[in-house]
């Protein structure tokens, strides 16, 4: 993993705005979020992270779960609104883009080309750039973030609001954000980086109850979030087993 210096100087920011570790919504993985919701809410595109949100780490194929999701995510949105943003694939340690390419084939999305790794404020200037490029283009809050990190992709989506959200009760889910909604998957596919991930979730824990008493998100946006599907079956494929079952009901 090539050095992140805008992650290691996030600390830094943090002391002036603590509020920037606070996701919007938190899920196990994408199998929670409900894009059609979203879709209805007004978000017309979304930003995602590549490892452990849809791949397992340095793999550019889609965990087999996620199909179903993944698929709803981008009838929802469109696949050119949609784009991954990852610190390996598509930045300038990627030689070639040889990955960002893999992935794109396998994901059917783009993959952002950027030099700045995530939260950089060059980074997020090339998301802009992206999304603003677009036949119809999707301003900042019209966005989702979903990442598994929360000193990368969500500080990334809170460094993107525009600082004039509503505070009013009645207004909508966007408005009272003021910029990209940050969605956090802290579910884990394949285990790395496990201290770092237990020192951000307890950081989010201590700024959460701090800053706002104890709650999980802005009110209004659980509407975005589902239950996980229930795990199939397992098959019993020995004659011992099935002989067994079929004991027991007799």
């Amino acid at each position: 993993m090539p050095l992140n210096i805008p992650g290691i100087l996030t600390p830094f920011h943090l002391l002036k705005n603590s509020r920037l570790v606070i996701p919007h919504v938190i899920v196990k993985d994408i199998r929670q979020i409900d894009f059609l919701a979203l879709r209805n809410a007004g978000y017309r595109g979304a930003v995602f992270d590549k490892d452990n949100c849809l791949t397992i780490p340095y793999k550019d194929t889609l965990v087999p779960q996620l199909e179903d999701a993944w698929r709803e995510c981008r009838e929802a949105f469109g696949e050119e609104n949609i784009i991954i943003v990852s610190n390996s694939a598509g930045t300038k340690f990627d030689a070639g883009g040889i990955q960002a390419e893999s992935v794109s084939f396998h994901l059917s999305v783009p993959v952002l080309r950027h030099n700045t790794l995530k939260p950089g404020y060059s980074c997020i200037a090339s998301i802009r750039t992206y999304f603003s490029s677009l036949r119809v283009p999707i301003p900042d809050d019209e966005l989702v973030v979903v990442g598994d990190r929360i000193f990368t992709d969500v500080i990334m989506a809170n460094r993107m609001r525009s600082g004039f959200a509503s505070s009013a009760s009645d207004a909508s889910v966007r408005a009272r954000i003021g910029g990209p909604l940050a969605i956090w998957t802290d579910g884990v596919w394949q285990k790395e980086s496990m201290v770092m991930r237990w020192a951000e979730k307890r950081l989010v824990d201590l700024v959460r109850k701090w800053a706002r008493h104890g709650e999980t998100s802005p009110v209004g946006t659980n509407i975005f979030v589902r239950e996980l599907p229930l795990p199939e079956p397992r098959k019993t494929g020995s004659a011992l087993t099935k002989m067994l079952n079929v004991m027991k009901w007799r």
